[in-house]
């Protein structure tokens, strides 16, 4: 064993306890999702109990979506930066193409 728990999300949570409680037998639970039945029995009533609030976590969430904006803005600026590299390169192959138009129209009026 790796001695760590494994995390679900709340949309594979929601998945399994919405089949456990539409009639899906634990016994097919547990094999097409590889959870323990005591997690499903566990997931089920605390989804039955309050469906709304039903798997929020621990306030980890909060740290995970400030790393998650973080990410975001990462690779927002990013994408900025790479889109004025592109449109430079962009532009300096256009003039490169110009420049050297200009220079076989040269060469061939001579």
């Amino acid at each position: 064993m790796s001695g760590q728990r494994k995390r679900f999300t709340r949309d594979f949570k929601l998945q399994v306890a919405r089949a456990y409680d539409s009639g899906v037998s634990v016994a097919e639970l547990t094999r097409r999702f590889e959870v323990h039945s005591n997690i499903i029995y566990r997931w089920s009533r605390e989804y039955r109990n309050d469906p709304q609030s039903a798997f929020q976590g621990s306030g980890n969430n909060t740290e995970v979506a400030k790393e998650a904006e973080q990410k975001i803005a990462e690779l927002e600026r990013m994408i900025g930066r790479l889109t004025v590299e592109n449109d430079f390169l962009k532009r300096a192959l256009q003039h490169a193409k110009n420049v050297l138009a200009e220079s076989n129209g040269k060469t061939t009026k001579s």
